[in-house]
């Protein structure tokens, strides 16, 4: 059994659910005349899952052109880690703080709920982003294979 291809295939599921978060994103404007706060709450819960999943998949390819790179590049690697993690830092801080500072149980909850799903997702990213930056690396891998 290989497990690792079993992974890979069940990372697929991040195009359904991303599908998912993007017509949450467009509901308002192609069917309501308000933007309902509901919709934002499972817009990001949705994209956390996709993201969540799209971290399943083989951490020795890279997908295109761009990001590989990026991730043979010590300096756009390093920068775009950081990127991840400053954005990873203020997700959860900011879903926290929303969700702990809010006294009463209502939209603003299921928001910073929403933005704390989104936030773990990324951790999922930040650790795949790793692993391909020290698989990818030029300066420290001879022989890279991307394919």
């Amino acid at each position: 059994m290989n497990f690792k291809l079993y992974f890979h295939y069940i990372s697929y599921l991040q195009y359904p659910l991303m599908l998912i978060a993007l017509f949450y994103s467009f509901r308002p404007i192609l069917f309501d005349s308000e933007l309902d706060l509901k919709n934002v709450n499972s817009m990001l819960v949705f994209a956390g899952l996709a993201v969540s999943f799209s971290t399943l998949q083989d951490t020795s390819r890279t997908q295109n052109k761009i990001s590989r790179r990026i991730w043979e590049s010590p300096k756009k690697g390093r920068i775009f880690l950081a990127y991840l993690g400053i954005l990873n830092l203020f997700l959860i801080v900011y879903g926290v703080y929303g969700f702990l500072s809010n006294k009463e149980d209502g939209i603003l909850t299921e928001i910073s709920f929403g933005i704390i799903v989104l936030g773990i997702g990324m951790i999922g990213m930040l650790k795949s982003g790793i692993e391909k930056f020290e698989k990818h690396r030029k300066d420290k891998n001879t022989n890279v294979n991307n394919i």
